[in-house]
């Protein structure tokens, strides 16, 4: 795979480096590397002094690396950034970006099991390493751990009814691959099929993949690693990582504390950068349909 454009279209690429304010000889992290895109375009800031640290835990990404002595790439989800961090002895650090989105290449890709355009095994890993599938985790987990799933990750209308054809039907018919998963919930699909099998489906990749926990874990390790007047920079797809993101950066906790008794406020943690989410141009949204979605919120370390 030559060419990482062809890998994934990197969102927001201007906006990201306008916010991340590189200093040229500053330590940055990409914590998700995909196609290199965002990578490229903070390399090409950075002077021979600045280094790059880059993490993905997708082997797929790994054949886009850059071949240049201030890159180190890391094999590895980026909910272990902290520790990798000491053990190249690159902290504290300038800058980091992470960019939550499953790239097109991951979509495109029919054994990968992302899309419901295509037939293939229901996998959903992003690190191929990682024992527990789509598949695994439907037939494994229970009536209630479905139904939460579905509800809490997918925002599923009919999470109940979905988790419960599941368990009836996952002893006589296999779902093994997409095409026998979307047979067996065929009966039950509500409103737009498609709307609704994306929601179904991110649900699956959300849990198998651990995806929101990973998200608390950089947050709360960027706190920790960023120098004083270092940027987090966060792109988020659906609304469940963007409140998480808003509320970290706004309150340096991950929910909104309702209790009028409590009198502890944490302490602030990061200033926002963008006091709104920046989302994709015009031009972007024609040259790039995945962006529709994108959100990218930048705060600077207290």
């Amino acid at each position: 795979m030559e060419e990482g454009s062809a890998y994934h279209l990197p969102v927001l690429l201007q906006e990201v480096i306008t916010n991340l304010q590189i200093h040229p000889d500053g330590v940055y992290v990409d914590a998700t590397f995909g196609g290199g895109g965002h990578s490229r375009a903070i390399l090409e800031q950075l002077n021979e002094n600045g280094r790059l640290i880059v993490f993905d835990q997708d082997e797929d990404a790994y054949a886009n690396r850059i071949d240049d002595p201030r890159v180190t790439f890391v094999q590895q989800n980026f909910r272990h950034m902290q520790r990798f961090l000491k053990l190249y002895k690159s902290t504290p650090v300038d800058g980091i970006l992470a960019d939550l989105g499953v790239s097109s290449w991951q979509f495109d890709t029919a054994e990968r099991g992302f899309s419901t355009r295509f037939d293939g095994d229901l996998d959903m890993r992003m690190d191929k390493r990682a024992t527990q599938t789509a598949a695994a985790l439907l037939q494994s987990s229970t009536e209630k751990q479905l139904q939460l799933i579905f509800q809490e990750y997918g925002e599923v209308t009919n999470a109940r009814t979905l988790a419960k054809i599941i368990v009836q039907e996952r002893k006589a018919r296999p779902m093994r691959t997409i095409s026998e998963f979307k047979s067996v919930i065929q009966p039950i699909v509500k409103g737009n099929p498609q709307k609704y099998l994306a929601q179904v489906f991110q649900a699956l990749r959300i849990a198998v993949n651990d995806e929101l926990g990973a998200l608390k874990d950089i947050l709360t390790q960027s706190a920790e690693v960023l120098k004083p007047g270092g940027k987090l920079a966060i792109i988020t797809f659906h609304s469940l990582e963007d409140r998480l993101v808003k509320n970290f950066m706004k309150m340096g906790q991950f929910e909104v504390q309702d209790d009028a008794f409590s009198f502890e406020t944490p302490p602030k943690l990061f200033r926002l950068v963008t006091k709104k989410p920046v989302t994709a141009s015009p031009e972007e949204l024609k040259r790039n349909t995945r962006s529709r979605s994108a959100k990218l919120r930048v705060a600077e370390k207290l």
